[in-house]
C-alpha cells in the first residue's frame, strides 16, 4: 500500500526552507497577539456575608436560576459571619439589590451560590457592590435538625415533662375523646379551612377593617376626657332609670296598653279618618294657597293686638283714640287751592277777584247738635248759602 505524500505547489517549490519556517513562526505570533490583545470583558467582582459557609469553598459555582455564571473566589470568616467573594460574567446582569442563598443540592454534594431574582430592568450589580446579611440566606444544617429532635425527644421523656406521667396522661385522654370523632374531627378541619379561605378572599376589607378600627381608637384616645365625661353621663342616666325601674316599668305597660288602643281605634274608624286626612289634605292646601296672606297676617296681628292694648282703658272700659280729621279748611281756602293747583301757581287773579277767600264755614257742629243758628265767629257777616252753592 502506498503512502500519501503531500504535493508541494509549484511556485513554492524553489523557495528555502528556511522561509517555511519564518512563515509558521509569523503565523503563530499573529495568533499569541490576537489572543493578548483581543478584548474581553471584566468579571464582576463582589461580596456577600453569611452566617456560615458549610460546604461553600473557592471555586463553588456562582448560579442564576440554575445556570453557572461565576464561582467563588474567596471565603473567610469576618466577626461573627462570613465573608464570601465572588465574581460572575457581565454578560449575565444582577439586579443592584440582588439577594444570596447558599442552595444544598443534596446532603453530601458541594454547595453553590444562588442570586436572585432574575434582572428585568433597572440598576444592575456593580463591582465592589456587598450584599448584606439581611440578603443572604443559607439553609438549615442536618446536624441542627438532629440535635434539635434530640432536645425535644428528652425535654418530652422521663427526665422532662413526662417524669411524674403526665404526657402519658394527655396522650391517654386525647386517645380517647378523639377516638369515634375522626368524620368530625375532619368535618372541623374542613369548615376551619373554609373560615381561612374566606378571611383570605376578604383580605382587603378586613384589613380596611381594621385601619379604621385603628382610627376609631385614635379619635378616643384623643379625646379622652370627653369620653370619660361621656362614660360619667352614661352611668348617671344608668343610675337614674335603675332608680326608676318601677315607674319606667309601669310607663311601658301603660304605653303598650295606649298603643294597643289607639290599634283598635285606628281599625274601628278606618273610613272615618281616612275621610278626615282627604278634608284635612282640603284644608291645608287652601293654608298653602294663603300663606302669603298667612305670613302678613303673623307680621302684623302682633302690632295690631299690642296696639290694640295700649288703646283700650280698662278703668273706664273704653278705646283711646286720636283722630285727624282733615278738610277743615274754609270753602274759599278749598277752591282756591283747587284753582291755583298744587304748586300755587295756577289762575291767583281768579281767586283775588271773585272774594272766594273771604267766604266763612257755616257752623256744621251747631247743624249737628240741632241748634239753627251759626257760629258768628265763624260765619260773620257771609252768604251761608255760598252765593246760592248751598241752597
Amino acid at each position: 500500500m502506498r503512502r500519501p505524500t503531500l504535493r508541494v505547489p509549484e511556485r513554492l517549490r524553489g523557495l528555502p526552507r528556511w522561509a517555511g519556517v519564518v512563515a509558521g513562526v509569523v503565523a503563530v505570533a499573529l495568533v499569541a497577539a490576537a489572543v493578548v490583545l483581543w478584548p474581553r470583558t471584566e468579571p464582576v467582582r463582589v461580596s456577600a456575608d453569611f452566617v456560615r459557609a458549610v460546604g461553600l469553598f473557592p471555586g463553588s459555582d456562582v448560579r442564576i436560576l440554575g445556570v453557572k455564571v461565576g464561582e467563588v473566589t474567596d471565603v473567610r470568616p469576618s466577626g461573627d459571619h462570613v465573608r464570601v467573594d465572588l465574581e460572575f460574567t457581565s454578560e449575565h446582569p444582577v439586579p443592584a439589590d440582588a439577594q444570596a442563598a447558599v442552595v444544598a443540592p443534596s446532603l453530601v454534594s458541594d454547595r453553590y451560590v444562588q442570586l436572585l431574582p432574575v434582572f428585568t430592568k433597572g440598576a444592575r450589580m456593580r463591582t465592589g457592590a456587598h450584599i448584606p446579611l439581611e440578603r443572604t440566606a443559607v439553609p438549615v444544617e442536618l446536624d441542627r435538625v438532629s440535635q434539635s429532635l434530640d432536645d425535644l425527644m428528652v425535654a418530652l421523656g422521663p427526665k422532662g415533662a413526662n417524669a411524674d406521667g403526665a404526657l402519658s396522661r394527655v396522650l391517654e385522654t386525647g386517645a380517647a375523646n378523639l377516638d369515634g370523632n375522626g368524620q368530625s374531627l375532619h368535618d372541623t378541619t374542613v369548615n376551619l379551612s373554609r373560615a381561612v379561605q374566606t378571611f383570605s378572599e376578604g383580605r382587603g376589607d378586613l384589613f380596611s377593617t381594621v385601619k379604621n378600627l385603628n382610627t376609631f381608637t385614635e379619635t378616643l384616645a384623643a379625646n379622652d376626657q370627653q369620653v370619660r365625661r361621656l362614660n360619667t353621663n352614661l352611668a348617671s342616666v344608668t343610675t337614674a332609670l335603675d332608680s326608676e325601674r318601677d315607674d319606667l316599668s309601669a310607663a311601658l305597660a301603660n304605653l303598650a296598653v295606649a298603643l294597643d288602643q289607639i290599634t283598635s281605634f285606628v281599625k274601628d274608624n278606618r273610613a272615618l279618618l281616612k275621610d278626615d286626612v282627604a278634608r284635612l289634605t282640603d284644608v291645608t292646601g287652601a293654608v298653602v294657597d294663603e300663606r302669603k296672606a298667612l305670613a302678613e297676617t303673623l307680621d302684623d296681628a302682633p302690632v295690631a293686638l299690642s296696639n290694640l292694648q295700649l288703646a283700650y282703658d280698662p278703668k273706664n272700659g273704653t278705646l283711646d283714640t286720636r283722630a285727624t280729621i282733615q278738610g277743615t279748611d274754609t270753602p274759599g281756602l278749598l277752591l282756591c287751592s283747587i284753582i291755583t293747583g298744587p304748586t300755587g301757581t295756577g289762575n291767583t287773579d281768579l281767586c283775588k277777584d271773585s272774594g272766594l277767600l273771604d267766604l266763612k264755614l257755616p257752623d256744621l257742629l251747631g247743624r249737628l247738635t240741632g241748634s239753627s243758628g251759626a257760629s258768628p265767629g265763624l260765619l260773620g257777616g257771609a252768604d251761608p248759602t255760598l252765593g246760592g252753592l248751598l241752597g
